[in-house]
């Protein structure tokens, strides 16, 4: 990307039918090249332009979409014949860390994305039995079409590393995990590890994304759930976050994914998850007044609808999910991974800097409504329906 990038708020009108590709990253310290095309749209472009010294050029991403939508995407763009205007997410010079990226169809390779493509510097943290198929994907250009930026470079990450949060230090962990053939050829992927080991490397972090996902019992009712799977996934929640924030630059700040399911009944979402969520939503409270008072970081949450990712598939219901947001939300149309991105983005930039311990609903709207307007119970009531 040229250094005269500046990053951009873009209003993308998507059409029926057309898939906007996703934007692109390097595995590792393994550079990774290429070009590939990008979806056409119109553009309401907002510019943006803040200095902060370091200039990381990154992008961003985007998802296939079956029908009209309106996707607004943070994204870098040259600025060689164009006027700088607009408000700015501008995260050049920043460092971000994200934790939970295994392929490129996640909210958390969106939000690597998002970031990126307002300049940050990437960091991410693989799940250590994924992480092989990752980067030799990656590397192979396996993903080269979900890697591509706006301005047909490729997003790079600057290093992944080996994690597995269900464990704290690394004699907390069982013998029969380190021994595990899935965990051969990695080290340091303990959460304590892991965190030293990016301070080693880099000192301390501006942005920690906290996408971890998934239980060890999540196909389970929580009457069925044993106490050791509900304790590993609130563990995990609990445990991450609080230890990398512990070298997360002052004024820095930390997000995490949560579920409308913390609050609200989701039947099938099961082993713990929802109270993880709901502990989760409490920590993101607690964190930051203590990491605001004493670091001043901002500590917030994104409650995302629905998604066809990796992790999601495996409760064994997400279509129907989905298919029920399609039906009920005041937005009838299905959801993306870059506007969770996106979001990310805005929370992470000096834009949102008064904003610290919430939790932001990108799901759209579905968290307002009280009942299911697909009822049959409703079948007489005049309810409008998006025509578009």
């Amino acid at each position: 990307m040229a250094a005269t990038a500046a990053c951009s708020l873009q209003m993308a009108a998507v059409k029926p039918c057309i898939s906007s590709s996703h934007r692109g990253v390097k595995a590792g310290v393994a550079v990774v090249g290429g070009n590939s095309k990008g979806a056409s749209w119109t553009k309401l472009s907002s510019a943006s332009h803040i200095s902060s010294g370091q200039p990381f050029l990154r992008s961003f991403t985007s998802s296939s979409v079956k029908f009209d939508k309106v996707v607004t995407r943070a994204m870098a763009e040259s600025s060689t014949n164009k006027p700088i205007s607009g408000l700015p997410i501008d995260l050049k010079g920043k460092r971000a860390f994200i934790a939970g990226v295994a392929d490129d169809n996640g909210y958390g390779w969106a939000i690597a994305k998002s970031l990126a493509a307002a300049g940050a510097e990437i960091l991410v943290g693989t799940w250590v039995p994924a992480l092989n198929i990752f980067e030799t994907s990656l590397r192979r250009g396996k993903f080269d079409e979900s890697r591509v930026l706006p301005d047909g470079s490729l997003m790079e990450i600057t290093k992944i590393y080996p994690l597995d949060a269900i464990y704290d230090k690394l004699e907390d962990v069982p013998e029969d995990v380190k021994s595990n053939k899935r965990y051969s050829g990695s080290s340091k992927w303990t959460v304590q590890e892991c965190a030293e080991s990016v301070k080693q490397d880099f000192g301390s972090i501006d942005i920690l994304v906290h996408s971890l996902a998934n239980g060890p019992e999540v196909s389970k009712p929580l009457l069925e759930t044993s106490r050791n799977g509900s304790k590993k996934y609130i563990g995990r929640k609990s445990k991450f976050q609080g230890s990398k924030l512990s070298f997360t630059h002052v004024g820095g700040s930390s997000l995490s994914l949560t579920y409308i399911a913390s609050e609200r009944i989701i039947p099938g979402y099961g082993g713990g998850m929802s109270s993880a969520k709901a502990a989760l939503e409490s920590d993101t409270r607690v964190l930051a007044f203590e990491a605001g008072r004493k670091h001043r970081i901002r500590v917030n949450a994104i409650s995302a609808g629905p998604l066809r990712s990796r992790a999601a598939k495996a409760i064994g219901f997400i279509d129907t999910m989905i298919e029920y947001s399609l039906a009920n939300a005041p937005l009838q149309k299905e959801l993306s991974a870059d506007e969770v991105g996106n979001t990310a983005a805005f929370l992470a930039s000096p834009l949102a800097s008064a904003i610290t311990g919430a939790v932001i609903y990108v799901d759209n709207g579905l968290n307002a409504m009280g009942v299911g307007v697909d009822s049959p119970i409703f079948k007489d009531l005049d309810i409008p329906t998006d025509k578009h």
